[in-house]
């Protein structure tokens, strides 16, 4: 990823399954639960775009983003 480029957690509720590994997973602690279980981002000002949370989800529901 381009660092000169703005970057943006994306969290697709639809695919969640609820497993919380992006919650255990996250150095900063970016991730919480929802009422559902599902991911939200809680702390989103933390995030330092690492990535963790898109390679260890196994449901494909977190994306780091590039802006333009």
């Amino acid at each position: 990823m381009d660092l000169s480029k703005s970057k943006r957690i994306e969290i697709d509720v639809r695919l969640c399954k609820a497993c919380a590994i992006c919650v255990e997973i996250c150095p900063k602690k970016v991730f919480a639960r929802d009422i559902d279980g599902k991911a939200i981002k809680d702390n989103p000002e933390a995030c330092v775009f690492c990535g963790m949370c898109e390679i260890m989800c196994p449901d494909f529901a977190i994306r780091v983003v590039e802006e333009d």
